[in-house]
């Protein structure tokens, strides 16, 4: 452990680590058998296991007594008390901390790309202000007051999507040319199908790699994505920061942290086939290029395809682009003009109209070299974006029917007779199920998280019913409404993680998240909509 009390060590660079510190009386001692072990039993290592459920990567969490030890050996300023207590089963509510070593006043802010996993924000605004990132993040922002939220935000998104075109030109082998010959393609892409929607398909086609492919490939690392690249894709995500309206939940920072999300599910993708071209080129080779992993084709393509990965990230960013703070059947009531012209899912639809309308104006026309160097791979990645974002729409009835068909196909025992149409299906409905997750990943992560976004979410809603846009007062049915949404879409969605088998122990976390958070509103739910209604008029008040 000494090597962690430097911030600059390579173990904290290259290693995940997790640590519950509750502190108390332990009975060791040594377990017999096939694989005899040293073990710890009692109280404190049951605490350390309840704690573990509520810890963060690259994170020490804290218990009561040990924080209590720290602040004697005169080392209080190292800890953070969480916002929020966390509820430990067989103890209750308890009181726990984070150990952070205040950083030196010269040191510079950290590297976006290699240090942030996710982008939720603290409350606070000093020095001292939490360090660890609860949305699933391990990140410290310095507070930068030459920047704003929607700044830090959108030079977040330029990293995590800059990383991703990096992945993409180096499965080209570096190469970035013109691509002023599918300016024709470009024109008309989209503009055949009718609308967004009529363009959906069950099965998009992924690119299979090829043994071939892994000779010419690049290192991510060894290639760039160039300054003009760079400066478009900053001032694309600026301009959709500003496209997204000022609504207390639909707004750019949950794109941000559905982002966040997205990322972190794609990069625990972890089954390794037999079948995926690397196993192959080692065996040919009789050597392993590690610079080549996260490229492999883990799992029905997904990862094989760098620019799938880019397109369901990318997506994740653009999904709710002018999102009105009304559902779309309130649209469609309303007869607003975007839903006589797209009847369904109007506000996914309108979101990817207007993030490629963008996109393929002349002044992007860098950032589109780097995503794609051919019409196929623009139709493909044009494919992707549209099912990913309409994937979102989850409250239109027939479409989650159809996606549930859609599922239960692709993972039921029979097989299509191409394998490559197999894993595409299954691919397809993955993504789907990965964005869908995402969307909604606060309610299976931290309690403090999921209170948070749903007290926003409640806003929402109930600004929108005091402007006379919603029938119903949600305050009525919001605390049965939550149990219902954990019952039958969020813990099921959790479920379906698992079952798909692609995703690890993120599939275990995102459930018992999911499973802790629905025990936890149960308890607290009634109490919170009262506050939420309270704090909405207080807010009203000082308008």
């Amino acid at each position: 452990m000494k090597s962690l009390y430097s911030s600059d060590s390579d173990l904290t660079r290259a290693h995940t680590y997790l640590v519950q510190s509750p502190s108390g009386q332990v009975t060791a001692g040594v377990l017999r058998g096939e694989r005899s072990r040293f073990q710890l039993f009692g109280d404190t290592m049951n605490t350390a296991a309840r704690m573990e459920q509520s810890g963060e990567r690259h994170c020490v969490h804290l218990s009561q007594t040990s924080a209590d030890l720290l602040k004697e050996a005169g080392l209080g300023k190292w800890i953070v008390p969480r916002r929020s207590k966390i509820f430990v089963k067989g103890k209750g509510d308890m009181q726990t901390y984070w150990l952070r070593k205040t950083k030196a006043p010269d040191q510079k802010r950290p590297d976006l790309k290699n240090d942030m996993n996710t982008v939720a924000e603290s409350d606070e605004t000093d020095n001292e202000s939490e360090s660890v990132e609860e949305a699933g993040l391990a990140f410290n922002f310095d507070i930068d007051q030459g920047m704003t939220k929607i700044e830090r935000l959108v030079e977040w998104n330029v990293e995590v999507l800059g990383s991703l075109l990096q992945q993409i030109i180096a499965s080209r082998g570096g190469v970035v040319n013109s691509i002023v010959a599918l300016s024709s393609a470009e024109k008309s892409i989209g503009r055949d199908r009718g609308t967004v929607l009529d363009e959906f398909t069950p099965i998009i086609q992924l690119k299979r790699l090829e043994v071939e492919d892994l000779r010419f490939r690049r290192s991510p690392s060894s290639v760039d994505i160039g300054d003009e690249a760079k400066s478009q894709l900053r001032s694309y995500l600026s301009e959709i920061a500003g496209m997204y309206r000022e609504n207390p939940f639909h707004n750019f920072e949950h794109a941000s942290h559905v982002t966040a999300s997205v990322k972190k599910l794609l990069t625990r993708i972890v089954k390794v086939g037999e079948a995926n071209g690397l196993a192959a080129f080692r065996n040919e080779t009789q050597q392993a290029d590690n610079n080549l992993v996260d490229l492999a084709g883990h799992c029905f393509g997904i990862t094989t395809d760098p620019l799938a990965q880019f397109a369901v990230v990318f997506s994740a960013v653009i999904h709710d682009v002018d999102h009105p703070g009304v559902p779309n059947a309130q649209l469609v009531k309303e007869k607003t003009r975007n839903a006589e012209i797209y009847k369904k899912s109007v506000a996914e639809q309108n979101s990817v109209e207007l993030a490629w309308d963008m996109l393929m104006s002349d002044e992007y026309s860098a950032l589109r070299a780097c995503i794609y160097q051919t019409e196929s791979d623009l139709q493909r990645f044009r494919q992707l974006v549209v099912n990913t974002v309409l994937a979102t729409d989850i409250a239109d009835k027939e479409l989650q029917a159809l996606r549930k068909n859609r599922w239960e196909t692709a993972f039921s025992n029979a097989s299509l007779p191409s394998a490559d149409e197999d894993d595409d299906r299954k691919a397809t409905i993955v993504i789907e199920h990965l964005i869908q997750a995402s969307d909604v990943s606060h309610t299976m992560q931290h309690w403090h998280i999921f209170k948070d976004w749903n007290e926003k979410f409640f806003l929402e809603c109930y600004g929108a019913y005091k402007l006379g846009r919603a029938d119903s007062d949600p305050s009525a049915s919001w605390y049965e409404g939550e149990i219902g949404f954990f019952d039958f879409y969020v813990i099921p969605l959790a479920k379906k993680l698992d079952r798909c088998g692609v995703f690890g122990v993120s599939s275990d976390e995102y459930l018992n998240y999911a499973e802790a958070n629905r025990e936890e509103w149960v308890r607290e739910g009634r109490a919170l909509v009262q506050e939420y209604v309270a704090k909405y008029h207080k807010i009203s008040e000082q308008r």
